[in-house]
């Protein structure tokens, strides 16, 4: 029997003996380090392993000559011992054990090894567009985490909605939060944002499945919720609506109003006061330059700042955004737009570059010396694009296969050294089509199943395959936790 592990372990040696095997009735009791670890483990078992097998255990071990993220399991007749070299280490050992519970019955004993590739495999949710519960992202990570994704990107704000409650500006959830929705009959109102509360909820629960969970707001661009909310930050004042079409706007944030660091402050210390985490993604993609050419504040700000052309604007706000954020301790991410920057206001290096418009921007950008995550929409990592060539299939604007999901290489054709800066990849799911969590949940999986695979695993250990057999099990154990799925072909 494989021990049918996604992602595939580093190395994985089988005891000899056609019996050989952990046999138990329920789960095993859990003793020595990473007790709370093994609380959540528990509470994830519950409903599949409620009664306790005390004659089997699992006997857990801190060992410092293991990596942070890196554990052992060596599995006996009667217990098993995990070593790790912290608790992240611990928690990807136990979620190796639960997809082999999920299993039922025996686990063939066996030596494992295992440790990451990469340190960033990300997942984001785009919660801007269509408005997803507290239950369903919870649920999400926790099934992401099943499978060793240690990043959750939640995309808060965009042209369709804006989800975070900021107090010195409450009219971007009074008013950011809610479009008309023109797939109903009728137009009605649809949105929603997440109180303190929820998000303090949300991060506690991916922190206790060592999940970071990393904020986006989008700025400049894609900023039609704000403008709703807030009309003196425009170029022309309005009048503006958030809006219920898809797509990339005109309308954006004028350069040449102080206002919008103002904004930007307040958005940021929210940001720093609920989420733990050391990034925050500001996004700068997709800004139109339009406005500001034609806008006297933008003109006047250019000639202020010894910049010729509108689109040089970006690069000054950028500048000054990530700086902003320096100062409040925490490191600055964009989309590759970013990288078109200026000579008089240069990205600065420790500015995380993250490449969607294929692998190009994080090529240039680990040359210019940039950290950088690779997201490539050409390579697998748009969940939202559908998973085949199939007009039946949801999905928009192109397609990722399983396939590819499984073999895009975040560091194809760099040097040593600019492999180094590859901090990892990333799957992203854009919600323009994407209106129900089970819709989602199609979308993701299971292709973020190869991604986790393809993040995780050593090259010379990976093997589509192989994957593509262990995908038959696995299935079940989606099954069994509730997660709808695509089944065609992975090609």
């Amino acid at each position: 029997m494989h021990h049918t592990i996604i992602p595939e372990p580093v190395s994985i040696q089988a005891r000899d003996g056609s019996n050989d095997y952990f046999d138990y009735k329920g789960l095993p009791s859990i003793e020595g380090d990473f007790q709370h670890e093994a609380s959540v483990l528990k509470a994830q078992c519950a409903a599949q392993l409620a009664a306790r097998d005390e004659t089997r255990n699992i006997v857990c071990k801190k060992d410092e000559a293991l990596g942070a993220e890196a554990y052992t399991l060596d599995i006996g007749r009667e217990r098993i011992e995990l070593r790790a070299g912290g608790g992240s280490g611990a928690y990807h050992g136990f979620q190796s054990l639960r997809q082999l519970f999920l299993s039922g019955g025996t686990i063939p004993c066996a030596h494992i090894e295992d440790a990451p590739r990469f340190g960033w495999r990300g997942f984001m949710l785009d919660t801007a567009r269509y408005f997803y519960s507290v239950a369903f992202i919870k649920k999400l990570i926790d099934v992401l985490s099943l499978h060793h994704i240690n990043v959750f990107h939640w995309h808060l704000t965009d042209d369709q909605g804006w989800r975070l409650p900021v107090p010195e500006y409450p009219l971007l959830v009074e008013i950011g939060s809610k479009r008309v929705e023109r797939r109903l009959s009728g137009a009605p109102t649809v949105g929603g944002f997440y109180t303190e509360d929820d998000i303090r909820d949300i991060v506690a629960f991916a922190a206790a499945r060592h999940v970071e969970v990393v904020p986006e707001v989008d700025l400049p661009g894609h900023a039609s919720a704000i403008l709703a909310a807030y009309p003196g930050m425009g170029c022309t004042g309005g009048p503006y609506r958030v809006e219920d079409r898809f797509g990339i706007f005109e309308d954006v944030l004028c350069a040449g109003n102080d206002a919008i660091f103002e904004l930007a402050d307040a958005v940021f210390n929210t940001l720093v006061r609920l989420f733990p985490s050391s990034y925050v993604h500001i996004g700068g993609d997709e800004v139109r330059f339009n406005r500001w050419e034609r806008c006297p504040k933008c003109k006047k700000r250019l000639a202020g700042i010894g910049l010729e052309k509108p689109r040089e604007l970006q690069s000054w706000i950028t500048v000054k955004l990530a700086s902003m954020l320096a100062e409040k301790g925490k490191t600055a991410i964009g989309w590759d737009e970013v990288l078109e920057d200026s000579p008089r206001y240069v990205l600065p290096k420790e500015v995380a570059v993250m490449s969607w418009r294929g692998a190009d921007g994080g090529k240039a950008a680990v040359k210019r010396g940039h950290p950088v995550i690779m997201a490539p929409n050409t390579e697998g990592c748009y969940l939202d694009f559908r998973h085949c060539d199939d007009a039946e299939e949801p999905g928009q604007w192109g397609v990722s296969t399983v396939y590819q999901s499984y073999t895009m290489d975040p560091v194809a054709k760099m040097s040593e050294s600019e492999a180094a800066l590859v901090m990892g990849g990333q799957c992203n799911l854009w919600s323009e089509l994407i209106y129900a969590g089970k819709i989602a949940e199609y979308m993701i999986f299971p292709r973020i199943l190869a991604f986790a695979e393809n993040m995780w695993t050593p090259q010379h250990r990976k093997d589509f395959n192989v994957f593509a057999q262990k995908l038959t099990v696995h299935r079940q154990r989606l099954d069994t936790l509730g997660i709808a799925q695509y089944r065609g072909r992975l090609k």
